[in-house]
């Protein structure tokens, strides 16, 4: 049996359908806030073993004698402009601790959702080598749970029988229609293009960086489920904290000139003022180092964001197709 959370999420629910695509169709017990039914799409025709409450979850994995060969941990609070510490310490940072103890106590393997938002604004690099974890500063509180969840896991004496901490960077594609305002750049760029026939990306507000040059690693949601279900099978690779990242920055006007083309439409960019509520805890650089996931055995080429963009807006966005 698989137990995976956040499953109704962006990450999650793709990465039912490679665990359904690999297989594992009646052995996924899947965890979610099931009362938010917008999200239902994100699940429609994906076999199961049981659907469970988050708010229950616990109680039922900590008394559970059921045998569990793999916990997949997705579940988190993601938004980045809330300022509410006391609900990312409740849903991301005690409800991860009480996962892990499990897992440390019965020997579940544990794969977790950590963040690129932990690296703050990159002054510090963007290196998954755990003697640079404690020191690096997050900007909001979403990245500051995420970040003191993998400081907290580096020092347990007891841990998992096998463990990786996912550093998510700017993942991107299907099944994100549900995010609002945290939703990808390709998302919203793909949904202004289609309504005004433009696309209005955020001024720079570093004298470094030309208005359309802050860079992200963009990486394709497809390439991370790739990344997870190898680690899943090579379980004798070096536990940890691991970039999931391209390692390759691009631009957001690369961006946007990738969504006009896949949209074959001509291009219209113009640029705005980034909102003051998150000016200043804007990451202006992301790029993750790979070397270690490399070490790990995975070397398959990642898609270019040209590639990606295209999958994702022929494919999906344009038909309202979900993954």
């Amino acid at each position: 049996m698989i137990i995976l959370t956040g499953v109704s999420g962006f990450i999650g629910s793709c990465l039912l359908t490679a665990l359904n695509q690999s297989g594992y169709e009646r052995e996924v017990v899947v965890v979610d806030d099931f009362y938010k039914l917008y999200k239902d799409k994100n699940t429609d025709d994906k076999s199961v073993r049981e659907w469970m409450h988050r708010d229950i979850f616990l109680d039922w994995f900590e008394k559970s004698t059921q045998k569990v060969d793999f916990v997949l941990h997705l579940g988190a609070r993601t938004d980045t402009t809330l300022m509410d510490v006391s609900v990312f310490d409740d849903l991301n940072l005690n409800y991860s601790k009480r996962i892990w103890k499990v897992c440390a106590t019965r020997q579940i393997p544990l794969i977790y959702a950590s963040s690129a938002a932990t690296y703050g604004d990159g002054t510090k690099g963007f290196d998954d080598d755990h003697s640079k974890i404690e020191i690096l500063s997050p900007l909001n509180p979403y990245g500051d749970s995420k970040h003191q969840f993998d400081v907290w896991a580096l020092a347990q004496l007891e841990k998992p029988p096998f463990w990786i901490g996912c550093k998510f960077f700017n993942v991107y594609g299907p099944n994100e229609y549900h995010k609002g305002r945290m939703a990808s750049v390709i998302f919203h760029t793909f949904l202004q293009i289609k309504n005004t026939g433009g696309m209005k990306l955020f001024k720079s507000h570093r004298p470094d960086y030309a208005d359309g040059h802050q860079s992200r690693d963009f990486i394709y949601v497809k390439d991370v489920l790739d990344m997870i279900l190898h680690l899943m099978d090579n379980q004798q690779v070096e536990s940890g904290i691991y970039n999931f990242g391209t390692g390759k920055a691009r631009t957001f006007l690369d961006l946007a000139k990738s969504t006009f083309a896949a949209l074959d439409t001509t291009e219209s960019i113009s640029y705005i003022d980034t909102p003051e509520d998150i000016r200043d805890s804007y990451q202006y650089f992301t790029e993750a180092n790979m070397e270690k996931m490399s070490k790990a055995g995975y070397n398959k080429p990642f898609m270019t964001l040209e590639d990606g963009v295209d999958d994702y807006v022929r494919n999906f966005l344009k038909k309202g197709r979900y993954y």
